[in-house]
């Protein structure tokens, strides 16, 4: 067999990986732009797989539609603009609770096809969807989840509607007897469940149970949007074990609140990293786009904020970032870093912010103010993609990491 990898990325080392141990012959695509895929014969390939971030074209497949055309295993699919890992996170962290194997894959954990030939019928999959993975698929997972969706990757996108559209594939091919689970405040996530053939199951819920509000005040990561996500996860479980929420929490309460409390949250996701001279400072590198600073700042709602905001210029209307960063109420000071400093800087109140040329700086700066001020932390939220000073987030917030474990 003769196979075509496009791209060559963590997802296409394990395809190729995967394919060479049953003797195929791989041919890997990787210095290409994807306009000149089209001058590409791709005549004599028996398989053409694309890595996440091509987009889709006639004749292409990807690892993804792979993995739902051979797994056996059921898959809880999560997708949104942000929380899909915390999601899952919270999701496989429970139903290992309950003693069942759980394999994490996606864009959290490994690539799909590295557990393929592993996972058994009676085991779980979670599974988080990227707009990219879920770009051309023709089948759902049994169960879904669909967060918040706000504009995200319109630079590979063509535009917003090709995101939701992209993203609407995890429930719009799902069956009579599959559930989608979704963020009723936002039209979006809405929209995309009412593709769904299955069972359509709202949230947040408004009348919670005594026992809900309790589980949910044992998380001891911060945040509105935590508990949001940890409803999501508990109604995705409650429909993996086909039982109502209400009955589940009955019948596993204890269960389903240490495993909620010794959730630590993920890396780089409002981390706290430690305490200096009485202030506290969290690591939020992972946000690359302004909700998810939003949210980052909203999480502190009795704290003033000292954020570290900016990053790389994607050419984005900018102006909604404004607005969550210098709107905010709780927020002290912003320091601005970054190829978008400036434009995040021009018309707004000088007294608001700080422009920082480099990242140390920055922190260090943050840490000034922070110490002078009554009640106050200090936030990395930046908003933005890293690219522009940093390898990536992950290397974003390390350095971050370590500045302030140097204090």
């Amino acid at each position: 067999m003769k196979i075509a990898i496009l791209g060559y990325g963590k997802e296409g080392k394990s395809a190729e990986n995967y394919f060479k141990k049953s003797g195929a012959d791989i041919q890997i695509f990787d210095d290409f732009k994807n306009e000149d895929l089209d001058k590409i014969d791709f005549s004599g390939f028996d398989l053409v797989f694309r890595s996440p971030s091509v987009p889709p074209r006639a004749g292409v497949s990807s690892m993804t539609r792979y993995f739902f055309d051979h797994i056996k295993a059921p898959v809880i699919g999560v997708t949104g603009t942000k929380g899909k890992g915390t999601t899952c996170s919270m999701i496989a962290g429970i139903l290992k609770a309950f003693g069942k194997k759980v394999f994490l894959v996606g864009n959290i954990g490994n690539p799909s096809i590295d557990i393929l030939d592993e996972a058994a019928e009676s085991d779980v999959i979670v599974y988080e969807m990227s707009s990219f993975q879920l770009w051309d698929m023709e089948k759902s997972p049994k169960i879904a989840v669909v967060l918040r969706i706000e504009p995200d990757h319109l630079n590979v996108h063509k535009d917003f509607d090709d995101y939701v559209n992209a993203k609407g594939h995890i429930a719009e091919f799902q069956k009579a007897g599959d559930s989608v689970i979704y963020f009723k405040d936002n039209k979006n996530s809405v929209k995309i469940a009412e593709k769904s053939a299955g069972k359509k199951i709202p949230y947040p819920i408004i009348k919670k149970t005594k026992k809900l509000t309790e589980l949910l005040n044992s998380l001891k990561v911060p945040g509105e949007h935590n508990k949001e996500n940890a409803e999501a996860a508990l109604l995705a479980v409650a429909e993996f074990f086909e039982v109502s929420l209400d009955e589940l929490i009955e019948k596993d309460f204890d269960k389903l609140k240490d495993s909620l409390h010794n959730f630590k949250g993920l890396p780089h996701h409002i981390e706290f990293v430690k305490t200096v001279n009485g202030v506290d400072y969290y690591d939020d590198s992972f946000s690359a786009s302004y909700p998810s600073l939003e949210v980052a700042v909203k999480s502190f709602p009795n704290k003033k904020v000292i954020l570290i905001a900016g990053g790389k210029d994607r050419g984005l209307d900018l102006a909604p970032m404004k607005k969550a960063i210098f709107d905010a109420p709780n927020l002290e000071k912003a320091i601005l870093i970054g190829e978008t400093r400036l434009k995040l800087a021009e018309n707004e109140d000088e007294n608001k912010y700080i422009l920082a040329d480099d990242f140390y700086t920055a922190v260090k700066t943050a840490k000034e103010l922070a110490e002078k001020t009554d009640n106050a932390i200090v936030l990395l939220s930046p908003g933005a993609a890293s690219f522009d000073m940093f390898k990536d987030f992950y290397d974003r917030g390390d350095k971050f990491k370590k500045i302030v474990e140097d204090f």
